[in-house]
């Protein structure tokens, strides 16, 4: 399993930590993450779990396997275009047809009646050692502005938590 991350930092704990084979940073450019995906993925990219858009995806789309399938949850790398500029769509999409691929939307609110199994299969993960969780937790609600801003940034590691109370 590979990992796309920002920062060499990123890196080491998206293999350390969590437990990526390996992972490749995106804040060192586009030929950085074109050579870490034919290093990483020689024989491309069977699934691509998306929460980015834009020149991520538009990358990993030119090294798909074939019958891939690629996972759209979120596309943080648009959600700040100026309202004037719609969000850019991929510009890689002739590979889903070329390789057969399929791309689809998630929303996990259509899951929602599956929630109960999910919390279990997960806790099982979690406590086998299988997945692993990391948490950055900022403390109080005066400081929400400057932690929103660090999803936009990168500058957090792991599931950003605003701790507003200690109980």
């Amino acid at each position: 399993m590979v990992g796309i991350t920002g920062g060499e930092a990123k890196n080491y704990g998206g293999v350390t930590v969590v437990g990526f084979d390996a992972c490749i940073d995106y804040k060192a450019g586009a030929a950085a993450v074109r050579d870490g995906l034919k290093q990483h993925c020689p024989k491309g990219v069977d699934i691509y779990f998306d929460n980015v858009g834009g020149e991520i995806l538009d990358l990993v789309l030119a090294r798909i396997a074939r019958k891939a399938r690629i996972i759209i949850c979120g596309a943080i790398s648009q959600y700040n275009n100026a309202n004037s500029m719609p969000a850019a769509g991929p510009r890689n999409y002739l590979s889903l047809l070329v390789n057969r691929a399929r791309m689809e939307g998630i929303v996990v609110f259509d899951y929602a009646d599956r929630y109960p199994v999910a919390i279990a299969e997960l806790a099982g993960y979690l406590k086998d050692g299988r997945m692993k969780s990391k948490e950055d937790i900022v403390q109080g609600l005066d400081t929400f502005p400057e932690a929103l801003n660090r999803l936009f940034s990168g500058a957090n590691f792991g599931k950003l938590v605003l701790q507003v109370a200690t109980e």
